[in-house]
């Protein structure tokens, strides 16, 4: 391989971040040498400097420097699907139409492939066709610990259309979580820029005024068990990795189960399902291609509805989730 290369970013690879994107392309390319070509701005995206966790869009133009390396080997096989896996994701479909297919994602499934995951929701969309010559496109994404909602596209016309409502303003999602704390104020913003940290085991963001991207969540409090635990109602505003889970360590009250944020305090001793992270993606809303406004909610997964019972909550104490925030 030899030269620069521009290569344009298609449709079904839109909103992977940037290093994603080069792992499909180039996988024999490290991720070291990778973060040095992107410091060094060797590598642009429409022109300009990027970095690893940027996300792609369809039609975006990757600049590609001279690498210097041997063609890639084939791409491995990704592992066949389990026994149940296809029926279980056509038991989660939420909402479908030709255009659009709305998943409640299950806790513990990833979206997509990374060290160490072999399974995950990438790897099975074959099994949500529904007889459609296209193969499902994924067009945002939750943490594999996140259970909810989750738009997929069925088209490469309705990706594109998806993809752009989700990089602008017309999205709106709401996120349920129970948090070790009750936040004071019980309703309010959380404007605190997030920097990604390098570290060995995964990635992590933290609170960074000076180097960090701005991330703005707004938040209400639909109930309380004491002064100890609290159901929250969360709308991130700005969409940065562990936004959430980050921004309610920050105020103190960091989401039951989220040891990577909290630490000790976020498992505390005889409550179910400590160890289990407790949000979930309860409802999204989102300008459809056909042109109209589609909202879907997704019930809670089981071990958060255990937890809810242990408290005494009840998912009909919060009928809309959209409703009350404080801009």
């Amino acid at each position: 391989m030899s030269g620069v290369q521009t290569i344009a970013v298609a449709a079904d690879e839109a909103e992977i971040r940037l290093d994603r994107w080069f792992r499909r392309h180039f996988p024999e390319l490290g991720h070291g040498r990778l973060e040095k070509l992107l410091r060094t701005g060797q590598i642009r995206l429409d022109g300009r400097r990027a970095a690893a966790g940027d996300r792609v869009a369809a039609g975006q133009v990757v600049r590609v420097p001279s690498l210097g390396v041997a063609p890639p080997a084939p791409a491995p096989r990704a592992p066949a699907p389990r026994p149940g896996d296809a029926a279980m994701l056509r038991d989660a479909v939420l909402y479908r139409d030709d255009a659009v297919i709305v998943l409640d994602k299950p806790a513990g499934l990833a979206v997509q492939g990374g060290t160490g995951t072999e399974r995950h929701l990438d790897a099975l969309l074959d099994a949500l066709r529904f007889g459609a010559s296209e193969r499902p496109r994924l067009v945002h994404r939750l943490d594999k610990d996140t259970s909810g909602v989750l738009v997929l596209a069925r088209s490469a016309a309705a990706a594109a259309r998806l993809a752009a409502a989700f990089r602008g303003k017309d999205v709106r999602k709401v996120y349920w979580a129970v948090t070790v704390g009750v936040p004071k104020p019980r309703q309010g913003r959380i404007d605190l820029p997030l920097a990604r940290l390098p570290r060995p085991g995964g990635e992590r963001v933290v609170a960074d005024d000076a180097d960090g991207k701005r991330a703005l969540t707004l938040y209400r409090t639909v109930a309380h068990a004491a002064a100890k635990f609290a159901w929250l109602a969360m709308e991130p505003v700005t969409g940065r990795t562990h936004q959430l889970r980050a921004h309610a360590a920050a105020i103190g009250t960091p989401i039951l189960g989220d040891g990577k944020y909290g630490g000790a305090a976020a498992h505390p001793a005889g409550v179910p399902q400590a160890r289990r992270l407790h949000l979930h993606a309860r409802a999204i809303a989102f300008p459809h291609p056909a042109g109209r406004i589609l909202t879907v909610t997704a019930k809670l997964p089981p071990h958060m509805r255990e937890t809810f019972g242990f408290f005494g909550f009840a998912e009909s104490e919060d009928p809309d989730p959209f409703a009350g925030f404080a801009a």
